[in-house]
C-alpha cells in the first residue's frame, strides 16, 4: 500500500511540474513582445523628447497572478533614441535609431506591465545619456559632436532655417520656433552647424506685413499645427551675413551662406473633423468662422502631412538625463537578450 501511495505522489508531482511553465527568458518571443508593446506605450505616454527604440531586453522577473488570468512583468529594457520626435507619434519600429553620425543617445528603462490578453503598462522610469564626444571622435573623427542648445550660433542657425522654411513653403500661415531639441557641429569647408527644432503655427497669415512678424503669437487653439524640423548652416569665412526679414523682396539665398531645412508638419485631430465638415458644407467656413482665427486646411498643404490624432495622456513615468553608472548583472539566468544595435563603438558598454 505504501509503495502504491509513493507512486501516486510522484505522479502528482510530475503533473504539477508540467502544469507550471518555466518563466520566459530575455530571448523568448513572449517576453520580447511584452517589451516591445510596453515601449510603444511609453512613447505614447511621453510629451517631449524623441521616440525611443528597443535595443534589447536586459533583465526580467515574471509573477503569475494568483486571482486573475494574467502575469505581472518587471522588465529592464535597453533603449536607443531614434530620429523621430515625439510630436510625430510614429510607432517606434518605423523610426531609425540615431547612429554614430547623429549624436546617439542610449539608456535603460525599468518597466512594470500587467499582461493578460493585452500588455498594460503600469509605470516606467527611464534614464538616458548622450554618447560622449570623446567616444564618437575616437571612432569617427569627422562625425558631428553635440553643441550647447543655448549657443548663439545654434539659435541663429535655427532662426535662419525657420526663415527659409517660411519663405519657401506655400502654407497659409507663418510658423514660429517652439523649442530647439538637438544641436551639433563639424568642420566641412567651414564650421557647419546642425539643429533640430519644433515649430508651431502662428495667427499671422502670409499676407502679414514683415514689420509685424516679430509680434506674431502662436495659434492657441485646437487647429494649431505643429512640426519638427532639421536645419543646417555652413558659416563660410567672410560670408556671414544677416538676412533681411521675411517678406522683403530681396530675401533670396543668392550669394549668402548655405542654409538648408526640412520640416514635417502634423495635423491636429480638429483638422480631420474640419475636413469632414467642409465636405458636407457648400460654403467653406460656416461651422467655425466664429472662432475668429486663421488656420491651414488639409487641401491647402503642399507637403506630405501626417495625420496625428491627439488624446489626453496621463504620465505613467519619468525620463531623465543622467551619466552612466554601474549596473548590476541580470538576475534572470537567461538574460540579457541579444542587442539589436551597437553603434560601432566597441569601447562603449551599452
Amino acid at each position: 500500500m505504501s509503495a502504491y501511495l509513493l507512486v501516486l505522489c510522484l505522479a502528482l508531482l510530475q503533473q504539477e511540474g508540467r502544469a507550471t511553465p518555466d518563466p520566459p527568458g530575455c530571448s523568448s518571443s513572449e517576453a520580447v513582445r511584452v517589451a516591445e508593446e510596453a515601449l510603444e506605450q511609453i512613447n505614447q505616454d511621453r510629451t517631449n523628447g524623441y521616440i525611443l527604440g528597443l535595443n534589447r531586453l536586459y533583465d526580467l522577473s515574471y509573477t503569475p497572478a494568483k486571482e486573475k488570468d494574467g502575469s505581472l512583468y518587471k522588465l529592464t529594457i535597453d533603449v536607443m533614441e531614434t530620429k523621430c520626435h515625439i510630436t510625430s507619434r510614429k510607432p517606434w519600429k518605423q523610426c531609425e535609431v540615431r547612429d554614430i553620425a547623429d549624436v546617439p543617445v542610449y539608456g535603460e528603462c525599468e518597466v512594470s506591465a500587467y499582461v493578460d490578453t493585452q500588455v498594460k503598462l503600469r509605470n516606467y522610469s527611464c534614464v538616458l545619456r548622450e554618447v560622449s564626444a570623446t567616444a564618437v571622435v575616437s571612432v569617427c573623427p569627422d562625425c558631428p559632436t553635440a553643441d550647447n542648445l543655448n549657443d548663439p550660433i545654434i539659435k541663429e542657425t535655427a532662426n535662419l532655417s525657420l526663415q527659409r522654411f517660411n519663405e519657401e513653403s506655400q502654407l497659409a500661415n507663418y510658423f514660429t520656433l517652439e523649442n530647439i531639441t538637438k544641436a551639433s557641429s563639424q568642420w566641412v569647408v567651414g564650421p557647419a552647424y546642425f539643429v533640430e527644432f519644433t515649430i508651431v503655427e502662428t495667427v499671422c497669415s502670409k499676407k502679414t506685413d514683415a514689420s509685424e512678424l516679430s509680434s506674431c503669437p502662436p495659434m492657441d487653439c485646437q487647429f494649431a499645427h505643429r512640426g519638427f524640423c532639421k536645419g543646417s548652416h555652413v558659416a563660410i569665412e567672410d560670408q556671414f551675413e544677416i538676412r533681411p526679414p521675411v517678406g522683403k523682396k530681396d530675401s533670396s539665398f543668392q550669394n549668402r551662406k548655405p542654409v538648408d531645412v526640412k520640416c514635417e508638419l502634423y495635423e491636429p485631430q480638429a483638422a480631420a473633423v474640419e475636413e469632414q465638415a467642409h465636405a458636407k458644407a457648400d460654403s467653406g467656413h460656416t461651422e467655425h468662422e466664429r472662432h475668429n482665427h486663421t488656420h491651414l486646411h488639409p487641401h491647402e498643404h503642399t507637403h506630405s502631412a501626417t495625420l496625428t490624432v491627439s488624446k489626453t495622456r496621463g504620465s505613467l513615468g519619468t525620463v531623465v538625463d543622467r551619466p552612466v553608472s554601474p549596473r548590476s548583472s541580470p538576475a534572470a539566468s537567461s538574460c540579457p537578450g541579444p542587442q539589436r544595435h551597437n553603434l560601432g563603438i566597441d569601447r562603449l558598454k551599452l
